[in-house]
This record gives structure tokens, C-alpha cells and sequence, in this order.
């Protein structure tokens, strides 16, 4: 049982460092794994917020996230440009809830909305300005770090995993400072090593599924 727990562990944060410092050059394999877990998130959480349940704590929330994580999977895999989209509305959405927690609003209808706008803000900045690259690596390096994290509490805390699905910034934020700040530090980390220290090559160049 321990062998298997630190085998987990180990996998956890090998993959969560390799997102946070080469993020980018793993995103086009990673495109449709990455839609598929931002719409299954959004769409229980969608759920939760309409209807007053708990996180994932009905069937009808586990349908409607499977139901639109498969179609942002499959936007994902055969447009490049949808992919990005969903990352940009994906680390929008992430921030904004995450900050109203921070300053002391529970989670609700407010704090969806609030993501929900800063998500199609941060879209239609990027696609506007060709803020591509940028925000790959900046969604990248915050999920990895995010997971590199999650590991750790999972294993220090004995945190739940489907609380920690839920929102982990927030979890972070309410366990302990300390654990934000890791945070912080290494998704800050994470990006100034993927934009300064590798030369980035173009994702129009390195895509399949679509150009820039």
C-alpha cells in the first residue's frame, strides 16, 4: 500500500513539474486531456451553483460534466484554436472564483459568474492580441504547480481528492498560507523559466490541428 501510494505520488509530481517547466511543448499532446477535465469541471460546477447541490454529488452533475468535457475534448483534438480558447476561459475562470474566495466570498452564483466573465475577458484578449503562447505557458506552469501542490497535501493533509478537483487554488488558500505561497512561487517560477530560459518555438509550427 505504501510502495503503490509513493509510486502515485512520485507520478504526481514528476508530471506536475514537467507541465509547470515544459508546459508548453507538452500542450499539443495534451490538448484534448485538457478540455475534457475544464469542461467536466465547469459543467459539475455549473450544476452545483444552478440547482444548490454539493460538488459532484449527483448524477445529474456527473452527466453534464461528462456530457460538455467530452465536447470541449473533442473541440480540443480537432481545432487548435478552440483548445487555446478553453485554456484562456479556463485560467480566467480558475482566478476569478479563487480571488473572491481569497477576500472572503463563499463560493456561489456570485463567484461563478465572476469566472464565467473573466474566462470570455481573458478569450477574447487572447485570441484579439495573439496572446497564444503566452497564455499556454501561463496555464501550463498554474495547473502544473496546481498538481505539484495537490500532491503534496494529498499526502501531508490526507486532503480529499474530489475536494481538491473542486477548486484547488481555494483549497490552498483555506488550509494554510504557507501552501499558497509553494504555490505561488512555483507557478511564478514555471513561467519565467518557460518564456526566459528555453527559446519558445512557434505553436502555429508545432500544432496539428490548427494555426494561430
Amino acid at each position: 500500500m505504501l510502495f503503490e501510494l509513493f509510486c502515485a505520488t512520485l507520478i504526481g509530481l514528476l508530471f506536475g513539474l514537467a507541465l509547470t517547466f515544459r508546459g508548453y511543448r507538452l500542450f499539443v499532446a495534451l490538448l484534448p486531456i485538457w478540455g475534457f477535465f475544464f469542461g467536466f469541471g465547469l459543467g459539475a460546477q455549473t450544476v452545483q451553483v444552478l440547482f444548490g447541490q454539493g460538488f459532484l454529488s449527483s448524477t445529474t452533475s456527473w452527466v453534464v460534466g461528462f456530457i460538455i468535457g467530452a465536447i470541449f475534448a473533442g473541440l480540443s483534438y480537432m481545432f487548435y484554436n478552440y483548445a487555446v480558447a478553453i485554456m484562456a476561459a479556463s485560467v480566467g475562470y480558475v482566478v476569478g472564483v479563487s480571488l473572491l474566495y481569497w477576500i472572503g466570498l463563499n463560493p456561489g452564483l456570485i463567484s461563478w459568474l465572476v469566472g464565467m466573465i473573466l474566462g470570455i475577458i481573458l478569450l477574447v484578449v487572447t485570441l484579439r492580441f495573439n496572446l497564444q503562447k503566452y497564455v499556454v505557458i501561463a496555464g501550463t506552469s498554474i495547473i502544473g504547480a496546481g498538481l505539484v501542490i495537490g500532491t503534496m497535501m494529498l499526502g501531508v493533509t490526507g486532503m480529499s481528492l474530489l475536494k481538491f478537483f473542486n477548486n484547488p487554488i481555494r483549497l490552498m488558500l483555506h488550509d494554510s498560507p504557507v501552501w499558497a505561497i509553494l504555490y505561488l512561487v512555483l507557478a511564478i517560477g514555471g513561467i519565467v523559466f518557460q518564456i526566459k530560459v528555453k527559446p519558445v518555438p512557434q505553436m502555429a509550427q508545432d500544432s496539428p490541428t490548427g494555426s494561430i
